[in-house]
């Protein structure tokens, strides 16, 4: 019989044999090896011979896994600097008040997590003392992505340097009163010391890679050298299976973004039970890291297993740390000696004899202990060598045990993730081990009390000597006295309040010729970031491509297609638009990273992110509400937006809720602009909000989310009428009435309606307000609803204000009042976006909207299979009409089937 594996074909049988004996003689002596010396010696001595040649530049595919050692020798480790012992004790220090403070707050039901920072502590404290620059530092500092569930820790730290106090850490998870601190790095909640929100899973690693990107974006383009900024992102192994945590590796590899390292805490648990109960998590990461072009530094050893492996002559015990489930290894964690005599060393003969040799408590010290993640010389190994590898980005898979120090009842147990806190017998447990000079006495009626060792302590004069020399405290945030930006020439915004005349535009378009306008100012074009998911095409923008060109490290190693046209497709290394591929969520984490740069480097950029609208919100809310969190700045807009615009795209590209989405997210101003004219109004007021004078009591650090569309249609000129700006941003003005529009009602006293509409609606309702006057009688003013989340917040602050005792009315009533007849909404929305503001019209109220799913299909088609079209806001008004006894009954009737309703 055939053996299967001489007939698995190989890209080696592609290749002609030049030598077939000295391939043979290779072969033989692989052969030999195995057989004298058996196939684990042949494997290692095959992984050694790889190594090599990697080394030497010969091009073969790289080993994805390693051996389950540290990959930094013990002999090869270099000397830390600094006072190892000083940086124990401040550790010691900040363990404990770690705990207390979630314990204490345990008692008001607010919850926080311990074991987590009890695992990484030195990997923090690693940093905090040699690595992470401060803001004072080269370029801008470094940026810490701190591990959301580690943020007691970090509090503990600024607690012992003097940035808090004993009341903050008593008002953890307690806001309200105003001194209080937000469970997690929210930088919205503690602006001062929090630079980037982590703990929603998986944003922070997506994040960190572009933030290192846009890093790079800045150099190269000349705003400002960060070249020496490096960013840190620390995250858990369970972490890692949320598919945004390595959406973007080849990204960062492709880049060679050797300013970006990735610490993964790997205390082998997440929130319920072992990463991988019946695997190994760490050896699952280093080959898809390797497998992604990353440089990967394992440190899963502490000092303690240095004896074994000089001990293991046979490679017995690699090889057995190999093929141990981590579920397993966490056993050995909570069992004795003899459990783990028995249960490791005893499955095989060469690692019995090898266990003779150990006592009980080595074995202890080695597998409840001794880990790579819990020394501070294993850490700095790992670090230094992070910060000094040229040509890619580095992760360190750092091994902790989670729950580290906090006693038995916490070391590794599952459930340790929602264990809120420690008795007073654990702390004292605690204290002993630690060696903290915390006295019985000091545990008054049973509370635990915080340590500090004085502020002019040789603890606390260390730690701050150490930040001090890397450029001051660590994490900060920096709120910059940056000077405004100059505004943009009026004329930019002025010309499009003329219209389009006989020609149609899609508001798409007006769009992009707005910003291609704005790009071109000399103060502030250059601060633009343009962002776009590989649809500059659909959106008209592939004429910047040649004038901006797409950002590329690398440039433009190739001669383009189409470089003999005038739009050709332009990379260069200092190039503008960041053109992301299709991916939506590396382009909002592009959007992030530009959009905080007033603060992150005190550099005000303007980012605009332009999307498919169906696939902006509805895909990426969380990173939207990120942004927030961040305080970001920019435009996001959602172009080829509505759900019946589309013609044929269908029911997952027609766009009938993100501005449902974006009203949830309170830093968003949500716009639904009808006219050219309206964008530009917009975009000039958020330039002067965001980035120029914000007005008394406006919050500059807001973004705004404008939906845009497809469709060409006549852009009239801006009614001269008075307070038609006003009525823009704050969501609603008459855009006509039916006088002005010069539609003709024979009679004089005939009903009247008033019609909203937004976005692309308003053309539907002028053809409506025309089919009203000249076939039924009814004379209709046409409104123009900009924003109905505006007009909702700005009602929300009346009712408010209404509650303090001050009279307050909201502008949609006093827009609206005087007049005359009901009301009727329509929207290229599901009918809950105009529903907002229901509440507050006087007048009778009804709409129309595009509720349920999407299909493909003409406009006109789509429309009327929705009952937005023209002839279906006739049919509406006039049951609203009738209703109110001011057209016949029978009106309604007659008028669905004139128009085949």
């Amino acid at each position: 019989m055939t053996d299967p594996q001489a007939i698995q074909p190989s890209a080696l049988d592609q290749l002609p044999d030049r030598d077939p004996e000295e391939t043979a003689e290779w072969q033989a002596s692989l052969d030999a090896v195995a057989k004298a010396a058996g196939p684990h010696r042949a494997a290692y001595l095959m992984r050694r011979t790889l190594e090599r040649a990697e080394g030497n530049g010969i091009a073969l595919p790289k080993l994805l896994e390693t051996d389950y050692v540290n990959t930094i020798p013990t002999a090869a480790e270099p000397s830390a600097p600094g006072d190892e012992e000083m940086e124990r004790r401040i550790t010691a220090w900040n363990r404990w008040n770690a705990a207390a403070m979630v314990t204490r707050g345990s008692k008001h039901g607010v919850g926080g997590h311990i074991a987590t920072f009890a695992s990484a502590a030195w990997l923090y404290e690693t940093g905090f003392n040699h690595f992470f620059k401060g803001k004072e530092a080269d370029g801008s500092g470094d940026q810490l992505y701190i591990q959301g569930h580690a943020s007691p820790g970090i509090y503990a730290r600024a607690f012992l340097d003097g940035r808090l106090t004993e009341q903050h850490l008593d008002n953890f998870r307690q806001e309200a009163g105003g001194d209080g601190l937000p469970s997690y790095p929210h930088p919205r909640r503690l602006p001062w010391l929090w630079e980037f929100p982590t703990v929603s899973m998986g944003l922070g690693p997506l994040s960190a890679i572009y933030q290192a990107r846009f890093n790079r974006y800045l150099t190269n383009r000349g705003i400002k050298d960060v070249s020496a900024s490096h960013v840190w992102a620390f995250l858990g192994d369970g972490e890692m299976d949320e598919p945004e945590s390595t959406a973007a590796l080849a990204l960062a590899s492709r880049e060679g973004l050797d300013n970006l390292t990735f610490v993964i805490n790997c205390n082998l648990q997440r929130l319920d039970g072992p990463v991988r109960a019946n695997f190994k998590i760490v050896q699952e990461l280093e080959a898809q890291f390797r497998g992604a072009g990353w440089n990967v530094i394992k440190s899963l050893w502490g000092s303690a297993w240095d004896e074994l492996f000089q001990l293991d002559t046979t490679g017995a015990l690699v090889r057995r740390l190999r093929e141990v489930p981590d579920a397993q290894v966490q056993t050995y964690q909570t069992r004795g000696a003899a459990y783990i005599r028995e249960d490791f060393f005893g499955k095989d003969p060469a690692l019995a004899e090898l266990a003779k040799l150990l006592s009980d408590d080595k074995i202890l010290e080695c597998f409840h202990l001794s880990r790579g993640g819990h020394e501070a010389r294993k850490v700095f190994a790992a670090y230094k060598a992070a910060v000094e590898f040229k040509g890619a980005p580095t992760v360190i898979l750092a091994q902790t045990v989670k729950g580290h120090t906090l006693g038995e009842g916490f070391a590794s147990k599952n459930a340790n993730h929602q264990m809120k806190k420690l008795s007073v017998d654990e702390f004292k447990a605690m204290r002993d081990l630690l060696e903290l000079p915390i006295s019985d006495s000091q545990f008054v009626d049973g509370v635990v009390p915080y340590g500090h060792p004085g502020a002019d302590s040789p603890e606390v004069r260390y730690l701050q000597e150490r930040r001090a020399a890397l450029g001051g405290p660590a994490p900060a945030r920096r709120t910059h006295a940056l000077a405004p930006l100059p505004a943009p020439a009026d004329k930019t915004f002025a010309s499009f309040d003329k219209g389009s005349g006989t020609q149609n535009v899609a508001t798409t378009m007006a769009f992009v010729r707005l910003v291609k306008d704005l790009v071109r100012d000399k103060e502030t074009g250059r601060r633009w970031v343009p962002i776009v998911p590989d649809e500059a095409r659909t959106f008209g923008m592939e004429s910047l491509f040649p004038s901006l060109g797409i950002y590329s490290p690398k440039g433009q190693t190739y001669e383009p297609v189409d470089r003999d046209q005038l739009m050709y497709y332009k990379e260069a290394k200092n190039g503008q638009i960041l053109n992301e591929g299709i991916t939506e969520a590396g382009s909002m984490a592009d959007f992030i990273a530009a959009s905080t740069a007033y603060s992150t480097h005190g550099e005000a950029m303007i980012p605009f992110y332009i999307f498919y609208s169906m696939f902006g919100w509805q895909r990426t809310a969380d990173q939207m509400w990120q942004l927030g969190d961040q305080l970001g700045r920019g435009f996001l807009v959602g172009a080829t937006a509505g759900r019946t615009t589309l013609t044929g795209e269908g029911l997952q590209h027609a766009d009938g809720h993100s501005p449902v989405i974006a009203a949830t997210n309170p830093a968003a101003l949500s716009y639904d602009p009808a006219f050219a004219y309206e964008i530009a109004t917009v975009v000039k007021d958020g330039l002067r909000r965001m980035y120029g004078e914000a007005a008394p009591g406006e919050d500059p650090n807001v973004f705004y989310y404008l939906t845009v569309y497809n469709e060409p249609m006549p852009q009239p000129a801006k009614p001269s009428a008075p307070g038609v700006d006003e009525g823009i941003l704050k969501g609603l003005y008459r855009f006509n009435t039916a006088e002005s529009a010069g539609v003709e009602v024979a009679a004089a006293n005939a009903p009247r309606i008033q019609l909203l509409g937004s976005g692309t609606a308003i053309h539907w309702v002028l053809k409506a307000q025309r089919l009203l006057a000249e076939e039924w009688g009814v004379a209709s003013d046409v409104w123009s609803a900009t924003s109905w989340t505006e007009l909702r917040r700005d009602a929300l602050e009346a009712d408010a204000a209404l509650l303090r005792g001050e009279e307050r009315q909201p502008y949609v009533r006093r827009a609206l009042q005087g007049a005359e007849g009901p009301v009727l909404a329509v929207s290229d929305y599901m009918r809950q976006v105009p529903d907002q503001i229901a509440q507050w019209v006087e007048q009778d109220w009804s709409s129309l909207g595009a509720d349920g799913f999407g299909l493909s299909d003409t406009r006109a088609a789509a429309r009327r299979h929705f009952g937005v079209d023209a002839e279906s806001i006739v049919v509406a008004a006039l049951a609203q009409l009738a209703r109110r006894g001011e057209v016949k009954a029978t009106a309604v009737k007659e008028a669905r089937e004139r128009y085949g309703l």
